[in-house]
């Protein structure tokens, strides 16, 4: 687990996706996954480039495949699911309007920081 959420990051980076960070669901009864990984971008383009490099380099490194991916198509958010991690990419303002870590508040964070 730990492997891959740091592929993920690390392939987040590369494409400079931007406030990365991981939650910990795995304490919630009834949550989908062990954790989440959320970032966002600055354009559809980014957001899509971003979850190519994720996908490329899990592939790559884990040998791993993305069970499932949404969001493709319009590049404003992306969602990949690779069974116990969900990999969240907004386009900024998508990210600032839905709030998807004040949904799990109480979840435990860790930020990825990242200079350029």
């Amino acid at each position: 687990m730990d492997k891959l959420i740091e592929t993920i990051v690390s392939a987040i980076e590369d494409k400079k996706g931007k406030n990365i960070v991981s939650l910990n669901l795995s304490g919630f009864d009834g949550a989908i996954c062990s954790h989440f990984v959320v970032c966002n971008a600055d354009s559809t383009t980014q957001v899509c480039a971003i979850a190519a490099e994720i996908e490329e380099k899990v592939f790559e490194k884990l040998g791993e495949k993305v069970w499932r991916i949404e969001g493709q198509q319009n590049g404003v958010w992306v969602a990949m699911d690779y069974v116990d991690v969900v990999v969240h990419i907004f386009q900024t303002e998508l990210r600032s309007f839905y709030k998807l870590e004040e949904l799990w508040a109480d979840a435990p964070l860790v930020k990825y920081e990242y200079e350029e």
